[in-house]
């Protein structure tokens, strides 16, 4: 939704209506970089991108929000005074369930329509204090869940754009702006990034302070980001983490690369089956050492225990407060997966938990040896139609194990859609994922 219902076009430049700048299809490094060196303004950019969402928005439906005269007012601001910092004038999304004190936090729900938060959360703050332009608030599912929102895949908009990070994924992917926030439960951030075409990145569990989100499930919500670039996803990164961007860790000359193709590998649609097969013999082809890796037997149980147990029990706590007084507002998805939690055993719920614990505890043992894993990402293509995001379960089992994920957008399926692959390194390592990262598409880049 565009505030006070149209996007007001009088407030965007000329230049910018004619998109023959297309200022709006530079990554977030090239806009930091042109910026700082005074060949562009903010301003100039954030035109470009609300030009974009004007002539998009009314088929992709990415935004619960914008306000073009406050974006570029944002972005005047920063013009007018000295760089503040290495995001200065970069347009950013931000996902509907993150607090926002000068945008609405609506939550894709309407118990929440119009709210507006005292402050920002602690992810936005540190954006903003950086020199970021927080552009918009973009779709969320309801709570971060399963009931899917209005937006469609920019590649073609009768097919989903995954869930729950929905806005984020396809407003990157469309260029209506270079970098969103996204937050994943299960696979709320690799399976839209994948979906849409856009690099996705969930880091370690933890890494980025949550202060300010609205929790689905606490022990395994993670705020992530996606864009186009890996330099962009560590640029965010080093601000939200407060170190310096760029640091190298040291490599060796080609990664060791578990090739991991999971427990679910037998619901894998041909399409996955083939990204992920290609990318190894290509990989393998370019210097990589690959290697199988079978996770033990009882990894196979995580899928069931993230989705159907934590995250049942855990929103049923967390929503507590919705569910007693709201309750006729909550859609009726959301509304079984409360009941569902609010009737388990609190004994099975802490049985998911320890077998989380216990899983979390033996995979350094099965990463033994390797830089980082080579994994499914989705199950497929995104499916046709917009009231399912897709199945979550290719991502849930490493958001269960908390380790750092990237999401690339290496190959296409039947339809012509984008499919990813997903690579996987250690607690902690998000450093050396970035790294590796870089290598993995430097050679499979489409």
């Amino acid at each position: 939704m565009i505030t006070e219902g149209a996007l007001d076009l009088d407030s965007v430049s000329e230049a910018s209506l004619r998109h023959k700048s297309r200022l709006n299809e530079l990554s977030a490094t090239e806009i930091a970089g042109r910026i700082a060196a005074r060949d562009l303004t903010a301003e100039a950019v954030v035109g470009d991108c609300l030009a974009r969402i004007a002539a998009r928005e009314p088929e992709i439906h990415a935004f619960a929000h914008v306000d073009p005269e406050l974006a570029l007012r944002q972005a005047r601001e920063l013009d007018r005074g000295p760089i503040r910092g290495p995001l200065h004038g970069i347009p950013i999304g931000i996902k509907d369930v993150i607090d926002t004190a000068d945008q609405p936090t609506q939550m894709g729900s309407p118990i929440y329509a119009g709210h507006r938060p005292a402050c920002d959360a602690a992810c936005v703050a540190l954006l903003r204090a950086a020199g970021a332009v927080i552009l918009g608030k973009t779709v969320t599912c309801e709570f971060a869940g399963m009931t899917a929102g209005p937006t469609a895949n920019p590649h073609n908009p009768a097919h989903t754009p995954g869930g729950s990070s929905s806005g984020s994924a396809a407003a990157v992917a469309d260029f209506m702006l270079p970098a969103a926030l996204g937050t994943q439960t299960g696979g709320s951030v690799m399976r839209p990034a994948a979906y849409c075409g856009v690099i996705g990145y969930k880091p370690t569990f933890g890494a980025f302070n949550r202060a300010g989100l609205k929790f689905a499930a606490e022990s395994l919500d993670t705020i992530g980001l996606m864009a186009r670039s890996i330099d962009d996803i560590e640029l965010i990164t080093s601000i939200l983490l407060g170190r310096n961007p760029g640091a190298p860790t040291p490599l060796g000359a080609t990664p060791k690369i578990g090739l991991c193709r999971t427990p679910l590998w037998d619901t894998a649609e041909p399409e996955t089956r083939y990204a992920l097969e290609d990318a190894a013999a290509r990989l393998a082809q370019a210097g990589a050492e690959l290697r199988e890796v079978v996770l033990p037997e009882d990894f196979a149980g995580l899928r069931a225990a993230a989705r159907e147990s934590i995250n049942n029990y855990e929103r049923s706590k967390s929503m507590a407060a919705e569910w007693t007084s709201h309750r006729d507002l909550i859609s009726a998805k959301l509304r079984r997966c409360i009941e569902l939690g609010t009737a388990m055993p609190y004994q099975d719920y802490l049985a998911a938990i320890r077998l989380g614990e216990s899983c979390r505890a033996r995979l350094p043992a099965v990463l033994e040896g390797f830089d980082l894993l080579l994994a499914p990402c989705v199950k497929g293509e995104a499916p046709a139609g917009l009231d399912s995001t897709g199945d979550p379960s290719f991502q849930a089992i490493w958001t269960i194990l908390h380790v750092p994920t990237m999401s690339l957008p290496t190959h296409s399926g039947p339809r012509g859609l984008p499919v990813g692959i997903q690579l996987i390194a250690r607690r902690h390592d998000d450093q050396r994922l970035f790294d590796w990262a870089q290598w993995v598409w430097e050679r499979l880049r489409m």
